[in-house]
């Protein structure tokens, strides 16, 4: 992670998007396939169901920051970054406390396609920085964290629902 932000911390060397989004693919690739073995083969650790999704939130977050930093997310469209973040926050949280009553929240569908929107809406604004006369690319990415943004919305107050009726017991 330290790395991928290095490579993001100068918006002038194009070289360092490219090595981002290389890096960024990679990551994320691993993440999955990692997630995919474990579970193919039944090695899932509680190790890895502790760490994998806080991994996950960390690699959105530092992203999320950086390309506000290099103003590759600006204006408006630090609404749904700004979403995406306190969701992450909050869940992260729900999920402690929820841990600490022993009630498991199991990932929803509808919240994997928001990870891998999240994804893709990343890995494009970060391709947009080593492309940008593209703009298409930008436009991909932003309309991408825009619709991550409103699945975040959604299941967030799924993830918060669920929280709400274990609190009141």
């Amino acid at each position: 992670m330290p790395l991928l932000v290095w490579m993001l911390w100068w918006p002038q060397w194009t070289v360092g998007y490219w090595l981002a989004f290389v890096l960024y693919c990679v990551i994320a690739a691993t993440d999955y396939l990692d997630g995919y073995l474990a579970r193919a083969q039944g090695t899932v650790s509680k190790l890895g169901i502790f760490l994998d999704p806080i991994a996950d939130k960390i690699m959105v977050a530092a992203v999320i920051l950086m390309l506000v930093a290099t103003h590759d997310i600006e204006g408006f469209h630090l609404i749904p970054a700004l979403v995406i973040l306190l969701r992450e926050i909050m869940v992260s949280g729900l999920r402690e406390f929820l841990g600490g009553i022993q009630v498991s929240v199991p990932v929803s569908r509808l919240a994997k396609w928001k990870t891998a929107l999240q994804l893709v809406a990343l890995g494009a604004l970060i391709l947009s920085g080593a492309l940008p006369g593209w703009l298409w690319i930008k436009v991909v990415g932003l309309t991408s964290l825009w619709t991550a943004a409103a699945l975040t919305l959604i299941t967030g107050w799924d993830y918060l629902r669920i929280g709400l009726r274990h609190m009141e017991s």
